[in-house]
């Protein structure tokens, strides 16, 4: 793994450490490895590494040195952080206005993942675990970077390459009963010229997914109207290139420059042969298609200014999104003609962000920080359905927005760190058209977290924090749903939401038994963006007055090799959630729609000892709240948990191969949609296929119920990964 000569070096990445994380010089020192010392460690038990390569406790960090990890023959820098106990990644709210503050949960050398379009799982897999040094668990309310609370992981990396070229690959074709998928897959290739590092990657997320079944639809007193045998075919392709530049100065600059550009192809079909007692059969057929392309270049640029850190970064992003939807019956009684209905869309998107960090430290161990950011978003769109303008779906919305967040960090008591910031944003939204309006806001935005380390192996985390959200300005246009015949009429008049969060996080180390984590959340949302009545027959996503949120999450990996199982490890992550609202037709409270209700995952992994080989198993399962609209709502349910075992060879032929079996225990997914209103007879009952349905709301009649139940068998997966 490691090559010949190497040394595991972290000068410039200490340096990083210090500058940018506020963490002390003395803490950030790396323990010197020679090259020779880490390949003679590969056979070694864990137990017997010397105490240099053993996890460790120093200055309130957890640390895992590198080679700690290689009977697992890790081929990326993800590889070996799924392997740290009790820590599990969170890429953070996809919502994230501009590049505001950190919300992932993984730094890279003591800094933050730049960008819109990549996570930390994109960058980790990326990165080789050759050059990897060590992996650090540290409470992130004492690192002095604005918005970082609870467990944090932090990759020290090598400065020295020796020039050479490395990389990863990885593909992972699978099959199952809908369609086989060849195309998933990855590569990357990174170089050090001088100072400077150089990577280019493509990987494609590729998949061709499906499921069959029959679906009931029934009528008001759970009649049985008439029945649908389905199959869907759902697939897509995102193929992503992209080229990142990093060089470090010999005063200690950091360039960081990242161009990344993608498509995103994706098609769906659903093809229903509908039955029903005394009528002829009908056919019907919903496709959907999107062939998107998207772009972002990302740069910034850190350096020593008057005493302090300066942090300059930049973003542009942009997205070309055209969709095509069609509904259409065939009816196969000789006389009455086909019909059908086309939804064409296109959307266009833009972002633009300037971003400034400033941070310093005061006398006595004080950490400052000022940020500033201003930000550009426009969304431009053009609909029509079967070639006649949609009301209110030609339009171009735009926000203007500027954000000040001072900060402040410093140690208070033994094992206790403050960490604080203040500021606000102000916005102007503007839509154009007949229903166009402009408006200003102006929101608070802070965060107070408190980090505290009783014992060598506890932290406990307090914060609270009040963020504005991201609107997505898809909900300002008007869009037409065929497949569920639920439109949306689009609302010019919504405004962000607001919300006062708490979070209280719990990291227990059990040494030779592993991790947990407890994490105790609630919410406070104000102007909530719901779906609400905009007249009598129409409706849109508006804003509610407030709703609440809170819930449980649990984390934690069990080693065996106490009990004499020797590699064994059992790991488990869990939430629980409970929301609240008043509905808008009802004033009745409810949870907050297609929110979590609870989710579980359970991973068992046995790395046999003196061996290439691993094997294990695991389930999870899920359930989330209704998604309610003005004249109907939908459930979604599981009938099973998802469950895999699988069998890994860690060097065959010099690659890692694992074979994975999906779904052993045959999930099927239950899907009803409940709509409201009356059939346009003069008895207000069903009277056969071309009978109108008038749509009412939720507080009135029943109007009929579609019970789908699809399956979609096992799932056959292999991903063969590779590095040099």
């Amino acid at each position: 793994m490691q090559k010949s000569g190497e040394t595991r070096l972290a000068s410039g990445a200490s340096a990083m450490l210090v500058m940018v994380a506020g963490i002390s010089p003395a803490a950030a020192q790396p323990v010197q490895i020679a090259a020779d010392q880490i390949e003679s460690t590969r056979a070694i038990p864990d137990g017997d590494l010397p105490a240099t390569l053993q996890p460790r406790t120093e200055n309130g960090r957890q640390i895992f040195p590198a080679p700690l990890f290689d009977r697992f023959n890790p081929r990326t820098a993800l590889d070996m952080v799924r392997q740290v106990p009790g820590f599990t990644i969170d890429t953070g709210d996809d919502d994230e206005r501009g590049l505001g503050q950190a919300d992932e949960n993984v730094l890279i050398n003591g800094a933050r993942i730049a960008g819109k379009t990549v996570d930390a799982f994109t960058v980790l897999r990326r990165i080789s675990a050759d050059n990897v040094i060590r992996l650090e668990i540290v409470d992130g309310a004492t690192l002095s970077i604005s918005g970082l609370s609870g467990q944090v992981l932090n990759l020290v990396t090598s400065t020295d390459t020796g020039g050479g070229v490395s990389g990863n690959f990885r593909w992972a074709p699978r099959w199952r009963r809908s369609g086989n998928n060849w195309l998933e897959g990855e590569a990357s290739i990174s170089k050090r010229i001088g100072k400077t590092d150089v990577t280019f990657s493509i990987e494609n997320d590729s998949f061709r997914n499906g499921a069959q079944g029959l679906e009931d639809v029934l009528d008001g007193t759970g009649a049985l109207l008439f029945q649908r045998d389905e199959v869907a075919r759902f697939q897509g392709d995102r193929p992503v290139l992209s080229a990142t530049v990093a060089r470090t100065s010999a005063a200690g600059a950091i360039f960081n420059a990242s161009l990344t550009g993608g498509l995103n192809h994706f098609d769906e079909s659903v093809t229903s042969l509908r039955t029903e007692a005394g009528q002829a059969d009908i056919i019907e057929l919903f496709t959907g298609r999107e062939r998107e392309w998207n772009a972002e270049l990302t740069a910034d640029y850190e350096f020593d200014l008057s005493g302090g850190r300066l942090k300059l970064i930049g973003l542009q992003r942009l997205e070309h999104s055209p969709f095509r939807n069609f509904f259409g019956r065939t009816f196969t009684d000789g006389i009455t003609p086909a019909s059908g209905s086309q939804f064409n869309r296109t959307i266009d998107e833009g972002e633009s962000v300037l971003r400034s960090e400033y941070s310093w430290r005061t006398e006595g161990g004080t950490d400052w920080g000022i940020n500033l950011e201003g930000a550009y978003n426009f969304l431009e769109s053009e609909a029509a359905l079967d070639g006649t303008p949609v009301p209110n779906a030609n339009t171009k919305v735009t926000e203007y927005r500027g954000e000040l967040i001072g900060s402040f960090g410093r140690t208070i008591g033994e094992g206790l760190t403050l960490q604080a910031t203040l500021g606000g944003e102000y916005s102007e939204i503007s839509q154009s058209g007949a229903r166009g309006q402009t408006r200003s806001f102006v929101r608070p935005k802070g965060s107070l977290s408190l980090a505290w380390r009783p014992e060598p192996d506890l932290d406990i985390s307090l914060s609270l924090e009040r963020s504005v959200g991201q609107l997505d300005f898809g909900d300002f246009v008007a869009s037409v749903d065929l497949a569920n015949n639920a439109n949306s009429a689009g609302n010019p008049g919504l405004v962000p939401p607001q919300t006062w969060r708490g979070e209280l996080e719990a990291n227990k180390n059990l040494g030779p038994w592993g991790a947990l984590t407890v994490n105790i959340y609630g919410e406070k949302i104000t102007d909530i963006v719901d779906s609400i009545p905009i007249t009598a027959t129409t409706e849109a996503q508006g804003n509610l007055d407030s709703a609440t949120r809170y819930g449980v999450e649990l984390t934690s990996s069990i080693l065996l090799d106490p009990l004499g199982w020797q590699g064994a490890r059992l790991d488990f992550e869990g939430e629980v959630r409970k929301s609240a609202l008043d509905d808008p037709l009802t004033g009745i409270s409810r949870r907050i729609n297609d929110d979590r209700i609870f989710f579980w995952e359970v991973d068992f992994r046995h790395d046999v000892p003196n061996s290439n080989w691993a094997w294990g198993f695991g389930a999870e399962d899920f359930r989330s709240s209704d998604f309610l609209r003005l004249d109907q709502f939908t459930s979604f349910e599981t009938r099973a948990p998802f469950a895999w075992i699988f069998v890994e060879h860690k060097d065959l032929f010099g690659l890692t191969v694992n074979a994975r079996l999906n779904n052993i225990l045959d999930r099927g997914e239950r899907f009803t949609r409940t709509a409201f209103g009356r059939f346009d007879t003069p008895s207000g009952t069903y009277a056969g296929p071309d009978t109108g349905f008038v749509r009412g709301r939720r507080d009135g009649p029943l109007g009929f119920v579609e019970d789908r139940v699809r399956t979609f068998g096992l799932v056959y997966r292999l991903t063969v990964s590779g590095s040099f």
